[in-house]
């Protein structure tokens, strides 16, 4: 297991044994202290045996809780304060800790395991339970290592992957491996498997003022960033767009910087020179210039643009099901995202800080406030709400209306509401490469919605059940144990911070939608950190906005990966492979601006070529 795991901690491998017990710990350094980490930790009276994956972002408090001198920090590795944390509170530590991680202990005198991992998922941890054997690890190929474990895909995983519904409590994409689900504690005896989620944000209470709120997230926010600067030295690499999320987190990693004499190299993803634009004015196609604004503010920013259009988004399909276990979702985004990556190693930098989360965090927009107001009968506030929105121009009485009633209408009137410009109103599989039969003879829309999704994507009625919801069906752990594994990077995401969500999540609704702006909150709180036509700028960026040349470019070898999904049993019943043939065939020259022409290709034909290469690799293919 240690062999096949070493590509994700080169560095230090180590191991112990008791009886039918073992425990064994790769170690990648990437944090001061990792010089001290000698896992598997047993504890001092012997009870306890701890292997963690983790970066403890409050040592410091947890040393001080425990009564341990400040001194003791500096020769303590972040797993050795965890089992410290442990023998003082037991389960009652987790809350208490904050940071990345996933951790094995085993429990000697009660013979029970336990596998922990943070609320965001930042750390992955696999398991497999069968008769008398118990396995958990990192990554799936470590289990894959045992005879005993099967190495088979999962079919129901692969058909609810491909229709992008959230994975079930403890589903993977692999027969007989189990996730543990983030912030949760899974306990495993001789007799059962029990699972508790340990991590419940509250609900918002007002107790604050709007000057409270914005300083508030300041705080949260460079609380946030300055913990996973830790390890970087004197450069760090980010992302870096025209949105709120990652200019925020290279602002403030700028700043932190500048203090000690770092530096930061921000990645930004741009089309090619002379792309032309497109029919949406909702759509930013090139963030560099918002970007550069933002980058201009501080010396010590080095901006980097990133023009990958032209990389084919299926020439990594092998080293992607190496090193992730998992299908790529996105693999037009993935083409900059790695070229990202190169650009961090190669300047030097082992950590790379993004903004993956904002969305539900920093920069939350408050789209379902006023529905709220109006299930709630709050009519005045909705009245003043409304009102303010309009006199400052951010919607028109249509617009607010529309956003009133649409919640509640059937999906194909919803999607013509918002103005939805596809061809395919009404149609759940539009981006899917589902076949028809199987969406439809399954049952997928009542077994998508028993598990809280929605197919038709109708907008929600309540903004803190959205986001919760959206929070737990976030998984980026294999992936970020991926990029370590093939760029030597750590990739460390601070509106994930859990710090920072509580706080975001304990907002009252009108402090998102004040002043008649969506996302007023984060507009106020960044005002000293980011530019003004950043703040005030309409529209959304759109990255990799000329992916479809490099796909056009690699057309045939598209089309040989489908012509191979046909001999393999299971991508040729699950994945709808005339259609697939069929887009292929009418490869467009133009209109990719074009929502519904988009989508089929984008999501439905280059995600179906993901799963269905992962299905075929997973059974013992050899591409």
């Amino acid at each position: 297991m240690q062999a096949a795991l070493k590509p994700y901690g080169p560095d230090d491998q180590r191991h112990w044994h008791d009886d039918d017990v073992a425990l064994g710990r790769n170690l990648y350094q990437r944090l001061p202290e990792d010089r001290h980490d000698r896992q598997p930790l047993i504890s001092g009276c012997g009870r306890y045996a701890l292997v963690a994956d983790v970066r403890l972002d409050n040592r410091d408090e947890i040393a001080a809780a425990l009564g341990e001198p400040a001194s003791s920090a500096d020769t303590r590795c972040d797993a050795a304060w965890l089992l410290a944390a442990w023998e003082r509170w037991g389960e009652g530590a987790f809350d208490r800790l904050f940071g990345d991680f996933a951790l094995i202990l085993w429990d000697r005198h009660e013979r029970r395991l336990l596998l922990v991992r943070d609320p965001m998922g930042r750390r992955p941890l696999f398991f497999h339970r069968a008769g008398a054997l118990v396995a958990a690890a990192t990554m799936p190929k470590g289990l894959h290592a045992l005879a005993d474990v099967p190495r088979a895909p999962s079919r129901d995983a692969a058909a609810e992957y491909l229709l992008l519904m959230p994975a079930a409590e403890r589903a993977t994409m692999w027969e007989g491996v189990e996730r543990v689900p983030p912030g949760a504690v899974v306990t495993v005896t001789t007799d059962r498997v029990a699972v508790r989620h340990w991590w419940q944000p509250r609900r918002p209470e007002p107790d604050g003022t709007p000057g409270d709120y914005a300083e508030g997230l300041r705080h949260h926010l460079d609380q946030a960033v300055a913990a996973r600067l830790r390890g970087a030295g004197d450069l760090v690499a980010t992302h870096l767009s025209s949105g709120f999320d990652s200019s925020s987190v290279t602002a403030t990693a700028a700043r932190l910087m500048a203090a000690q004499g770092g530096r930061v190299s921000a990645f930004t993803s741009v089309p090619a020179a002379g792309y032309p634009p497109i029919n949406n004015p909702d759509a930013i196609i090139d963030e560099g210039p918002l970007a550069a604004a933002t980058a201009a503010l501080y010396p010590n920013v080095e901006h980097v643009l990133l023009r990958t259009g032209h990389v084919s988004p299926v020439e990594t399909l092998d080293r992607d099901f190496f090193l992730y276990d998992l299908p790529v979702l996105n693999r037009c985004n993935m083409t900059w995202y790695t070229a990202s990556l190169d650009g961090a190693r190669q300047r030097g930098a082992n950590v790379l800080l993004t903004g993956e989360v904002g969305n539900m965090s920093l920069s939350y927009n408050g789209n379902e406030y006023l529905v709220e107001l109006l299930l709630a009968g709050r009519w005045g506030r909705l009245a003043r709400t409304a009102w303010a929105l309009k006199q400052r121009g951010t919607l028109r009485w249509r617009g607010i209306a529309a956003r009133l009633a649409r919640p509640f209408f059937p999906p194909a009137l919803e999607k013509r509401l918002r103005g939805d410009r596809s061809s395919v109103i009404g149609d759940p599989l539009y981006h899917s490469a589902l076949r028809r039969e199987i969406f439809e003879r399954e049952a997928f829309r009542e077994r998508a919605a028993a598990r809280g999704h929605d197919v038709d994507y109708r907008p929600w009625r309540n903004g803190w059940d959205m986001r919760r919801w959206v929070l737990g069906r976030v998984d980026m752990g294999a992936y970020a144990k991926g990029f370590l594994a093939g760029w030597g990077v750590d990739v460390r995401d601070p509106t994930s911070d859990r710090r920072l969500v509580e706080f975001c999540l304990s907002v009252p609704m009108g402090e998102y939608v004040r002043d008649g702006q969506f996302r007023s909150l984060a507009r106020r709180a960044l005002a000293d950190r980011l530019p003004a036509e950043l703040l005030n700028a309409r529209g959304k960026g759109v990255q990799a906005i000329d992916w479809h040349v490099g796909a056009g470019a690699a057309r045939a070898a598209i089309a040989g990966e489908v012509a191979r999904l046909a001999e393999d049993p299971l991508a040729a019943e699950l994945i709808d492979l005339p259609r697939l043939n069929a887009l292929l065939a009418v490869w467009p020259e133009t209109g990719w601006d074009n929502v519904a022409q988009t989508d089929a290709y984008r999501l439905a034909l280059l995600r179906g070529v993901s799963t269905g290469h992962f299905l075929r690799r997973a059974r013992g293919g050899n591409g």
